[in-house]
């Protein structure tokens, strides 16, 4: 009788991870406000430019930003969707094609696909966990939205609508 018990319990536990995964998967949520105040260091050029939070962990921040440097490629006019991938990841070619249809849709913004196994330093900076992960910049480059897994087509066009 207690393997019967035991059974039911995984089973129901199993089954409401699988709800809360599907219902929490791709979702689009505003990049989080860091715990403590970050120091902005001012460039050359007296705008403010932030390789990384200065404090470990945690979902991407509002200091977190973004440039050609990291990226390889220039920003987008209005704002970029950067994507971190992976070669064994499945849901990362639906986001592809998903981000490559609102980059169609929405003049001035880029797509760009990192290999997150060949940019470490990027993944544990802005702390990806798994692929895909989106990040919707903003024109400065600035972290605005991120998303862990695929998101659908309206949620990313609704992230741009807060960003642009």
């Amino acid at each position: 009788m207690t393997g019967a018990v035991v059974l039911v319990v995984v089973l129901v536990a199993a089954a409401a991870f699988g709800l809360w995964r599907r219902a929490t998967d791709g979702r689009m949520r505003p990049a989080a406000s860091p715990s403590r105040p970050v120091e902005l260091p001012a460039d050359t050029t007296g705008s403010q430019h932030v390789a990384g939070t200065g404090h470990g962990g945690g979902h991407a921040h509002d200091g977190d930003r973004m440039d050609a440097a990291d990226l390889g490629v220039e920003l987008g006019e209005r704002a970029t969707l950067v994507q971190f991938s992976s070669a064994f990841c499945a849901p990362c070619r639906t986001t592809r094609v998903v981000l490559e249809e609102v980059v169609g849709m929405v003049d001035g913004v880029a797509h760009v696909e990192v290999d997150a196994e060949s940019h470490l330093d990027l993944v544990r900076r802005l702390d990806v966990r798994r692929t895909p992960t989106v990040l919707v910049l903003d024109s400065t480059g600035l972290v605005r939205v991120r998303a862990a897994g695929a998101p659908r087509k309206a949620d990313v066009i609704a992230a741009l609508g807060q960003v642009v």
